[in-house]
């Protein structure tokens, strides 16, 4: 379903530019050009009604895509797909620091006969 969506929206999209391309031009931007404020609206052509029916069309398939693609990734994250799944065996046999196993903090004076003052 996905596939036929998407090959319909790819014919719009290139029928769109045909068409939008086919049109004559009517000078300046926004507006501007053309005859002035005092001729009012042009006449609708038939190329502006297939402009406006490929346009909607090209907006339905739009929307259709996001709505298949949402439902294919309902339940899960881009993060969950990007994370591994079983984590890797801890090495026990790692050097230890001195004052215990992971500890930072030398043990205390009396534990190490290294660290007690010498009595003279």
């Amino acid at each position: 379903m996905e596939n036929v969506v998407l090959i319909v929206h790819l014919i719009l999209a290139l029928s769109l530019i045909g068409v939008v391309l086919l049109q004559r031009s009517e000078g300046g931007g926004l507006g501007m050009g053309g005859a002035g404020a005092a001729a009012g609206r042009p006449p609708v052509t038939a190329l502006a009604k297939v402009t406006w029916v490929l346009a909607a069309g090209f907006i339905c398939t739009s929307i259709a895509l996001t709505i298949i693609a949402a439902e294919k990734s309902a339940g899960s994250s881009i993060l969950d797909r990007l994370t591994p799944t079983t984590q890797a065996p801890v090495d026990d046999s790692a050097p230890t620091l001195p004052g215990g196993e992971g500890s930072l903090v030398p043990p205390p004076s009396g534990t190490d006969g290294a660290l007690t003052p010498s009595a003279d």
